[in-house]
């Protein structure tokens, strides 16, 4: 059978299957879904793990034979393969299809952990046969419009209550990383909050980098320089990986280009925000900058952006904290004597 993620959870509590394999390129779902299913083998009395990892000159007739052995340990075994790569080769395509042509209801479970799987990977026939042995769970990457709700779901699941704009705010900030909102979340909640607001977020996860480098996005759209440079040289100085800064900056220039362009075409500027998603707190922001400039110079600060990225990478001569400061103060509407670019203010 087929399940995704959630469906595990209630396949689990009907009994476990022989056979599961599992794939998906979340690493954060992936690792909770194996975590569900060793658990309930733990209590239905699958006292022993073993675990075998799939590199190069992997031993597959003794990994089959292993399957097919005693334990002079426990009665009930579970078994777990990771196959990082999702490719057996053929001789370990064989033993697994020949693995889930023997699998039963029993003493064994078998966990094949194998990552995302290309097509024709997907139309392979071990797979297939383990899918009809078991179960097969697929987990996807939470969409960007659906991550403000799982987040809020996750938050709700650790006693936590997300003020308004909370969980926008986490989205926005971890950029889809589900890995990095999981440990946030589990920082508000050691911190002994119950009901969490925009401020607890930068009150306690305040010393995270990814949290200052936003910090600095929002002084330079709010169009305060000198606070933008103390932050960026604060980050500097604390060995902030410049591609990090680099990456917060570039995205709102890409945005504030994208909304532009669409608000010289005569759209809405309310109906523009709303649609890329801006959440309300940063709204305010957004226009300040948005009345900063027009379409042409918000093009014009994403070539800076991409004149930054090639210096970063060293495809370019220049430092890259100070091609930084540039880009910070651009956006910031305060672009030094001489820069490059060529105006665009309104």
């Amino acid at each position: 059978m087929q399940l995704n993620a959630d469906q595990l959870i209630q396949q689990l509590k009907r009994g476990l299957a022989p056979v599961y394999l599992l794939t998906g390129d979340e690493p954060l779902l992936l690792q909770e879904c194996a975590d569900a299913i060793r658990a309930t083998a733990r209590a239905q009395g699958f006292g022993e793990r073993e675990l075998s990892v799939v590199e190069s000159g992997f031993d597959w007739p003794a990994f089959y034979a292993g399957t097919r052995a005693g334990s002079l340990f426990a009665e009930r075994r579970f078994i777990e393969l990771r196959l990082p790569t999702g490719k057996p080769g053929e001789e370990g395509a064989r033993t697994l299809t020949e693995i889930a042509q023997e699998a039963a209801a029993g003493d064994l479970v078998l966990l094949v952990v194998a990552g995302k799987l290309d097509k024709a990977a997907r139309a392979a026939k071990w797979v297939s046969a383990l899918e009809r042995a078991g179960a097969m769970v697929t987990v996807y990457p939470v969409d960007a419009r659906e991550l403000p709700a799982w987040i809020g779901r996750r938050m709700r699941a650790s006693g936590l209550t997300p003020g308004p704009g909370v969980a926008d705010m986490l989205a926005h900030y971890m950029e889809g990383n589900l890995l990095a909102c999981a440990q946030e979340i589990e920082k508000l909640a050691l911190a002994g909050l119950t009901t969490v607001s925009s401020d607890d977020i930068a009150g306690v996860l305040g010393d995270n980098a990814r949290f200052s480098v936003y910090g600095l996005s929002d002084a330079c759209l709010a169009g305060d320089g000198a606070a933008g440079l103390r932050i960026l040289r604060s980050l500097e100085a604390d060995g902030t990986a410049p591609a990090l800064v680099l990456w917060a900056l570039a995205r709102e220039a890409r945005e504030l280009a994208r909304m532009s362009s669409a608000v010289s075409a005569g759209r809405p500027e309310a109906q523009v925000l709303e649609e890329f998603k801006v959440w309300p707190r940063r709204r305010s922001l957004m226009r300040r900058a948005l009345g900063r400039r027009d379409a042409a110079g918000w093009r014009d600060v994403l070539q800076t952006a991409a004149r930054v990225d090639r210096v970063v990478k060293g495809r370019a001569d220049g430092s890259a904290w100070l091609e930084l400061e540039r880009l910070a103060l651009a956006i910031a509407g305060q672009a030094p004597a001489g820069h490059s670019l060529r105006g665009g203010f309104r």
